[in-house]
């Protein structure tokens, strides 16, 4: 099944950006469901929008007109004639649209460090909240398997309780796509001011004086509001780079890994 380029994503994205008679525009072709007239002349009758907003739009949206965006918006209905619902090329779409990102910001000698950081740490605690917490705990269970001493928390109290017993031995790593989760900031500041090493994996671009490595993750607007894909999804991507970087950097962690897919397979 092929999916198209990224145009609904690409809209939304920029929706915030948009005048009032744009939004009416980036309404319209979000919302669409089926293949009709995308003429000038009939979307200016049926959104009772100028000529010069349709192609205003198409400029902001990085195409030099109305017809060569309205060319690659067309492309979402390739599929619709083998009853492809175009919701299922949207979130196809989201979800391509995110890995493209991640691989385009991803900073291998950072995976790198981070890697270090886990292996030198004596213990590894992993803190988030709601989607983020259940990320946290998916990070706990692939690097347990390699011998990682790592734990995960995603209870706000017990957060702020665990950040105070950290120390230089420790590494705590906070997650959280906003970067604005109060207790994920509490727990790596006072983790950093009893000597531990702290990492930061978020969407926000905003840097925290108290965090030694901070990953910025792909996303994408109101992504972490549940907007049509999971949220999980850019922070697991990271997660997962991270995770295989640190299986090959060491034969041992190899074995471990292949001994734990044995102990699971024998049921």
């Amino acid at each position: 099944m092929m999916y198209t380029e990224d145009i609904i994503p690409a809209i939304i994205d920029r929706y915030e950006y948009f005048t009032k008679g744009e939004q009416v525009i980036a309404d319209f072709f979000v919302g669409n469901k089926e293949k009709q007239d995308f003429s000038i002349r009939a979307m200016k009758e049926k959104l009772y929008v100028s000529e010069a907003s349709l192609s205003r739009f198409a400029k902001k949206l990085g195409f030099r007109g109305y017809r060569e965006f309205i060319y690659q918006y067309q492309r979402a209905f390739v599929n619709m004639t083998d009853g492809i619902p175009i919701s299922f090329q949207t979130v196809l779409n989201r979800y391509n649209d995110l890995l493209r990102r991640s691989f385009s910001i991803v900073d291998e000698e950072q995976i790198k460090r981070i890697c270090r950081m886990i292996g030198e740490a004596k213990r590894v605690l992993v803190v988030g909240i709601g989607s983020s917490g259940l990320a946290a705990e998916e990070m706990k269970r692939r690097f347990v398997r390699l011998g990682v001493l790592m734990e995960s928390c995603d209870q706000r109290d017990m957060i702020k309780m665990a950040a105070i017993f950290q120390n230089k031995d420790n590494l705590v790593i906070g997650i959280s796509l906003s970067g604005l989760k109060e207790e994920v900031l509490f727990a790596m500041e006072q983790s950093h001011q009893r000597g531990a090493k702290t990492v930061f994996i978020t969407g926000n671009r905003a840097r925290q004086t108290f965090v030694d490595e901070q990953i910025t993750v792909a996303a994408l607007k109101n992504l972490d509001n549940g907007n049509l894909i999971s949220p999980q999804f850019p922070i697991l991507v990271i997660i997962d780079l991270l995770y295989g970087y640190f299986l090959d950097s060491d034969q041992n962690k190899r074995v471990l890994h292949q001994e734990t897919v044995e102990i699971l397979e024998k049921r």
